[in-house]
This record gives C-alpha cells, structure tokens and sequence, in this order.
C-alpha cells in the first residue's frame, strides 16, 4: 500500500533540518570540513557534497560524469553508493565557502519546489531508495538522510546538537518502518515475542516503537500483551546503530535490556539496516 505522508509536516522538517545544518557549517573554520566522519572514506565536506548531489538530483541536474571504482573504494558497495560517490568526488576541489554557498542555494530552491507543488504530484508514485513508494514517502527518507548527515557533521566536529525537534520525529518515523525488518528478518526473532524500543532523551522516554511478531514481525500501535524484551536507550544511540555508524557492540553501556536478554542481543546484533 503506497505511503500517505504528510506533505506540510514533512516540508516544515526538511526546511528545520536544512537550517539547522547551516547554521553549523556556517561555524566551522575551514579545517574542520576536512575533519574524518563516522562514514569511512567521507569527511565533513563529504557529507555536505553527499546531501546537495542528491537534491541537485531532485531539481532535474544531471549526476556528475565521473567513473568510480568500485575496486579501489571499498566503501562503495552497490548502485546508490556510486551514485553518491560521483557527487562527492565531483566537488572535492571545491572551497567549503562554495560548498556551503550551492548548500544555501540548492536547499531554497528545492523548498521553493516543494512548496509548489501540489498534493497529487507529493502522492505520486516515485523511486525511492526504499523502492517504489510516493514522492512523499522519498522526502520523508530525505528527512531522515539529511538529519543523519548533520549528526556525522555534529560528531567530527564535536558540536552535539539538534536531539529534539520536528526533524528528529520524522527520522524515528521514517526509522520505524524498518523496525519490523531488524525484529524480524535482521535478528530472526521467532514468533510470539512482543518487542519495544524505549528511546529516550535526558532521560524521559520520547518514543517508543512496538513489534509484534507473529507469522512475520509488524510495527504495532500497542502490544497485544507485556513487552518480551524492552530495549531503552537513547535517540542518538538508536539512529546510529541502527544507521550502521557504530558497530555492534558499541554504545552498550547506553542500552539497558529488560526481559528475553537472547532475544535482545539478536537484534542489538542485526540492528543496522541502512543501505
């Protein structure tokens, strides 16, 4: 069933995160674009190179004409992986003053865009890197994207920020269609478990992600019945495990496991699921 996304809300969150990761670019001196990300092979102006090939992508520009070696860049692992590696290497040479310049202009005019557009052409079908899905449910992985890259940016830099706010549901939205995959075909968790992801910030539980698994693992509104395993940790904990920028058996002393302990390494073990 295609995905019926809410077309203001998801624009309000792009046009948060797009502000918000300018405003921190917008601080860094120029060696801190060359600082290393959590993403192998990327630094800082990387990860901006990255977000602006794909909404140069978005507003009908061609993909840079560069051959990438699939051979000599071991981080590059399959067609989408390509494709973002050419908009990468095509501004390597490129000052950040004119990185975060084509940043603010792209950003506007792809705001511009999606403001006029109306709510057929957001429900249509489109590709997305989740498959075939609406235009609506693209922007909302867009959302998702673009928030992870600003949390790389905010950790080479060592600028934490931006834990709350519209951008951030939106991620754990987006993040909890997929919670039914790791539960269920990541970590193969047998059925008849009731699974509950308690994310937290300072400390109070923000969101909490329900899994039901019967002849296949489903996100729920509510268990049908006590939680088998509660996982608790942190927002930040939980998008970069799950978006594979930290490993298994890191930020474990971040999570605390109630119930079916074997059941929570399961999945703690298959949790990233990015592409």
């Amino acid at each position: 069933m295609p995905s019926q996304i809410p077309r203001q809300r998801t624009i309000a969150a792009l046009a948060e995160v797009w502000a918000s990761t300018t405003g921190l670019l917008s601080a860094l001196s120029r060696d801190e674009w060359f600082l290393p990300s959590p993403l192998p092979g990327w630094d800082v102006r990387d990860n901006v190179a990255h977000i602006l090939g794909t909404e140069n992508m978005l507003l009908g520009h061609d993909a840079p004409a560069i051959d990438i070696d699939r051979d000599t860049s071991e981080h590059v692992r399959n067609d989408i992986g390509v494709f973002n590696e050419m908009a990468v290497e095509a501004m390597r040479s490129i000052e950040p003053a004119e990185v975060l310049a084509r940043f603010g202009q792209a950003t506007t005019a792809r705001l511009a865009m999606l403001d006029a557009m109306d709510q057929e052409a957001w429900d249509a079908e489109s590709f997305t890197p989740a498959g075939r899905d609406t235009y609506g449910r693209f922007m909302q992985i867009r959302v998702f994207d673009c928030w992870l890259h600003e949390q790389d940016i905010r950790d080479a830099t060592g600028r934490h920020g931006h834990q709350v706010g519209l951008a951030v549901d939106v991620t754990l939205d987006e993040m909890t269609t997929a919670m039914g995959f790791v539960v269920g075909k990541r970590a193969g968790v047998e059925p008849g478990n009731r699974v509950t992801f308690a994310l937290t910030d300072a400390g109070v539980v923000v969101r909490e992600i329900h899994v039901e698994v019967g002849e296949r693992a489903a996100v729920v509104e509510a268990l049908s019945g006590p939680a088998t395993t509660t996982l608790t940790m942190p927002v930040g904990v939980m998008t970069r495990r799950c978006a594979g920028r930290v490993g298994p058996g890191e930020l474990r002393d971040q999570i605390t496991i109630e119930g079916d302990a074997e059941v929570a390494e399961k999945i703690l073990g298959n949790q990233s699921y990015t592409i």
